[in-house]
């Protein structure tokens, strides 16, 4: 579709410097130039959903001027008001035309949990604990090879073992890295100390040393004693290092260039206001500083499939029961914020052939607009084969190759890489797809000793058993524009179950039956593979010309294992979303967070999914309204990693992979990837056997085919 040119920025435009300039400076007029605040996150607030849809209607149909009547444009603002003891946190909204401050309010914590920690503030807790003299003290007990460094990671504390909360607290996991070797980069998860420290936040003082267990399986629950005089627990400890310059072997040698080139260019365009188009797909794109890359209206051939699409959550339980691991438990877009902790993408690394970054701007402690130079990048991709079919009467094959639409964004938390991507197809598919890499989180183990709850890696390394659990948030809207009646998303659930061999309905027993459930109120499911159980999102008013049955899209997901702490540890009181494979609920605007909003210390999930579920919103089904609540429903898709520790996991990890699909069902009137150019790639060349002297094999004529346009 052609793009309107309007000066007024669109409803889903990232805030401009301007804007998030003048939300900022209307906080600091609230509070007088003289009291301490400090910044957590400012950034557009997304219109309310009602209010926006008719102008991306009057958008999509061609309709939409200057005079189109568009939602305000507002931010969101996060911040702390500071006092010497306390941290007060506060939520507003700003008008970013006008900088009224719309809103502020003080946030109460029913459920223990605190706001998200932000990147500056993980930065300072390890000099706060190096200054301590009770950390300082602590660490006499260890002797630390010479030349050999203090390091500290940051840790959210988990959930409290106290119903009522504690205080704002921060962790720290204690460990040494070889100075001598004069890189930054030396990997310092070779050498843990086995001491956590523990931190007052607001005051900045350190409340205590929580000693951790060292022993094996056999040892019991019991942290390690402390001993009398200072001991080496590294004698047997060899280093783990990574970066290419410290490994003691050569790189490979026979590994010759595999170049992505495009030599007329990409086919994609992006606009200023990051409004993306490639192969009749369109969507917008901002960046959440917690939940990074967020998809909006999103269209193919200028129908609608999705009105926004991103990740809500992680969390990384750990399963090794001793004091105080039991508390181990990450919240890493809840607890520090995805977006905040992306990656700057490098050129020729991350993402190969003809790229585009997109920046990031988020807030500075003082609220200082503070940009993070290409936290996403866009590409395109070879995908292997879209579709292909030979004659075998006439020996041809057409064959048309794949080509991906990458949107790709990187998180480091701490030891932990995720790599997050969204993956369009040109036959109207969307792939999420999931890498999980970086280094296992480590703590000391005795001298020849192991354990059942994790694995020895290396020389006094244990690397404890654990799940990562994630949750996609999906918000349908199955081809919502352009007619009379447009409808509404409807979800079913598509099950397929054999059917008992009789004389009437099944003589020879080959039928089996296909089941659907429209889903008529807020609920959970879980996976069945042995039913195919499939969700579908659907359209019921509009029908496929050629099959007659509702348009939609399908949602792929393999079944992976959900949460295995007992439902009521703490664990799983602050996880219930990782409890089931998949959740509908009601929309309700500004409600993107699976395990709810403040996850950080919590003692239960609150205002996540299952809660959602308790309003027992009801769904319109084949455009009939049920009695009580009704609202577009939202599906939440959860999958995740059991990760028992391997050998070659160390130290740093090969990436374990994880893919969702949304796949279009009866939505088009034939496979709309037969456009798909079928040109042989004339780039392609043989290679010989034999050291060049003998015949070349895999061959079916010259360059691989007996005919053109991609034959053989």
């Amino acid at each position: 579709m052609t793009v309107p040119i309007v000066n007024a920025p669109h409803p889903l435009a990232e805030l401009s410097q301007l804007e998030f300039t003048q939300a900022r400076d209307a906080i600091i007029k609230t509070h007088g130039a003289d009291q301490p605040l400090f910044f957590r996150t400012i950034y557009l607030q997304e219109p309310a959903k009602a209010e926006l849809l008719p102008f991306l209607e009057a958008e999509h149909t061609g309709r939409l001027t200057e005079a189109t009547p568009r939602p305000t444009r507002t931010a969101f603002v996060e911040y702390d008001v500071l006092t010497a003891k306390s941290q007060v946190f506060h939520r507003a909204v700003v008008n970013a035309a006008t900088g009224q401050v719309l809103s502020n309010e003080e946030i109460p914590r029913t459920n223990n949990g605190f706001p998200h920690y932000n990147v500056n503030e993980f930065q300072l807790f390890e000099g706060y604990c190096m200054k301590s003299e009770k950390v300082q003290e602590a660490l006499k007990e260890y002797t630390v090879p010479e030349g050999f460094e203090y390091c500290i990671d940051p840790w959210p504390y988990g959930g409290p073992d106290e119903d009522d909360g504690i205080p704002k607290v921060m962790q720290g996991l204690v460990f040494v890295r070889d100075a001598r070797k004069n890189n930054p980069d030396t990997n310092h998860y070779a050498y843990p100390i086995p001491l956590i420290p523990v931190m007052d936040w607001s005051t900045k003082e350190i409340i205590r040393i929580d000693r951790l267990p060292t022993g094996g399986s056999e040892d019991g629950m019991a942290p390690s004693v402390a001993s009398k005089e200072p001991r080496n627990i590294f004698t047997k400890s060899v280093p783990a290092e990574y970066v290419p310059e410290l490994l003691d072997v050569s790189p490979r040698a026979d590994l010759k260039p595999l170049n992505v080139v495009q030599p007329e260019g990409a086919s994609f365009k992006i606009h200023p206001d990051n409004l993306i188009e490639w192969q009749k797909w369109r969507f917008r794109l901002s960046i959440s500083p917690r939940e990074g890359a967020v998809l909006h209206d999103v269209c193919y051939d200028n129908r609608s499939v999705l009105y926004r699409l991103s990740y809500s959550e992680l969390t990384v339980p750990y399963g090794d029961p001793r004091a105080p691991f039991h508390r181990k438990q990450a919240f890493d877009f809840g607890d520090g914020g995805i977006g905040r902790a992306a990656n700057s993408l490098k050129l020729g690394c991350d993402c190969l052939g003809a790229i585009h970054y997109v920046d990031a701007c988020f807030p500075g402690a003082d609220g200082t607009p503070t940009k993070l130079d290409s936290v996403v990048c866009l590409h395109e991709q070879d995908g292997g084969i879209l579709w292909k079919h030979t004659n075998f009467r006439t020996d041809r094959g057409v064959v048309a190759r794949m080509r991906e639409f990458v949107v790709q964004f990187i998180g480091t938390l701490a030891n932990y890489e995720y790599i997050f991507a969204f993956k369009f197809d040109q036959a109207g598919g969307i792939t999420v797809e999931t890498r999980a890499t970086g280094m296992v989180s480590v703590v000391g183990i005795e001298e020849g000793k192991t354990s059942k709850y994790g694995n020895v890696v290396s020389p006094g390394i244990l690397a404890q058993n654990h799940q990562h659990i994630f949750a996609v948030r999906i918000d349908p809207a199955i081809d919502l524009f352009g007619s009379d009646d447009n409808g509404h998303t409807q979800v079913v659930v598509e099950e397929s179950h054999p059917h008992k061999m009789n004389p009437e309905t099944n003589p020879y027993g080959n039928y089996y039956e296909v089941r659907r459930n429209p889903v008529e109120r807020a609920t959970w499911i879980d996976s069945e593979v042995r039913l195919n159980r499939t969700i579908r999102l659907e359209n019921p008013a509009k029908k496929n010309p050629i099959s007659g049955k509702s348009v939609g899209y399908k949602l792929i997901s393999p079944a992976t294992q959900m949460l295995l702490a007992d439902t009521d540890s703490r664990i799983a009181q602050r996880a219930r979303f990782a409890e089931h494979n998949y959740w509908v609920t009601g929309h309700r605007d500004g409600e993107f967070w699976a395990a709810g909003e403040f996850t950080n210390q919590s003692t239960f999930e609150e205002g996540g999914v299952s809660d959602m579920v308790k309003r027992g919103d009801a769904f319109p089904i084949d455009g009939v309204h049920a009695s009580g609540e009704t609202s577009d429903p939202v599906v939440w898709s959860v999958f995740g990693f059991t990760h028992n520790p391997r050998v070659e996991d160390w130290p740093v990890m090969p990436v374990e992979i994880h893919q969702m699909h949304l796949r279009p069902t009866d939505f088009f009137a034939a496979n709309p990837a037969l456009d798909v150019p079928t040109k042989k790639n004339d780039t392609s060349v043989l290679v010989p056997c034999c050291n060049g002297d003998g015949k070349a094999n895999g061959t079916n004529g010259a360059n691989g085919t007996n005919g053109a346009n991609g034959a053989h």
